[in-house]
């Protein structure tokens, strides 16, 4: 048995890395990960040097979801505050990229569907094959996929289970960035930096913001995003950015 970490967190300038660390089953997400995973997102929920998250899998796979190994021992599972994988109830508030390599499927996509965006390797896999299991993906893919693709798309993908290539899922945009095989969290990392170019709370509130777009009325959303908004606005950050844009230099943002 492996005496590696389940997950790994790796914290560069900002940017907090993210690594499922069950190379030899694939990230399958057992006990431990999830447990693991949830401490990790709390951390970086409250670390205010942590601006981004980079989420992504060791050993040449993102996840291949659940441990059905350990599911079917009857093991008992951790209530998880966050929900599965430490954050499929509650995502990070901050913004968060996925690093594909690999495979994907049940869990490890809908870990990839609670991020913002994803970059994947050009021979990436991804896949709701529960179905196939009589199981249901119960981890929130159900819900956000179809807010990601067009609706029959993500009907077809959740009623035959298939798993499907960066081919077939680029054209409906749930990809931001492909790249040549092993590239992923290089590419991820490029696009972590562009953000970070932004002021941190107004990268927060905006994710935030945006996250309920599908939820509030248009009329209500012009007063319901005011109370995230004001965490930025009024933050010691929006000063420095002002005053930086006056004075013709790049801002230095503290996270406050």
């Amino acid at each position: 048995m492996s005496t590696q970490p389940v997950a790994l967190l790796d914290k560069r300038d900002g940017v907090a890395i993210v690594t499922l660390n069950r190379p030899e089953v694939k990230n399958a997400c057992n006990n431990a990960l999830g447990v693991a995973l949830q401490e990790i997102f709390d951390d970086i929920e409250d670390d205010k040097r942590c601006f981004v998250a980079v989420i992504h899998g060791a050993g040449g796979n993102f996840s291949t979801g659940a441990d059905l190994k350990e599911a079917a021992s009857g093991v008992k599972r951790t209530r998880l505050h966050r929900g599965g994988f430490g954050c499929f109830k509650y995502p990070l508030k901050k913004p968060t990229i996925a690093a594909v390599e690999g495979y994907a499927v049940g869990g490890g996509f809908e870990l990839a569907l609670t991020c913002d965006l994803v970059v994947a390797a050009s021979d990436a896999k991804f896949g709701l094959p529960e179905v196939k299991h009589n199981l249901v993906a119960i981890g929130g893919g159900l819900f956000r996929l179809p807010k990601k693709i067009p609706y029959n798309i993500a009907f077809e993908m959740a009623l035959t289970g298939k798993i499907q290539g960066v081919d077939f899922l680029q054209p409906y945009g749930i990809l931001n960035r492909v790249t040549a095989p092993g590239q992923a969290l290089d590419a991820a990392l490029t696009l972590a930096q562009e953000m970070l170019a932004n002021g941190p709370t107004a990268l927060a509130a905006t994710k935030q913001i945006m996250s309920k777009a599908f939820e509030w009325p248009e009329l209500d959303a012009w007063d319901l995003q005011m109370p995230v908004a004001v965490a930025a606005l009024q933050s010691r950050d929006r000063v420095e950015g002002l005053k930086a844009f006056a004075e013709k230099r790049k801002p230095v943002w503290s996270g406050e």
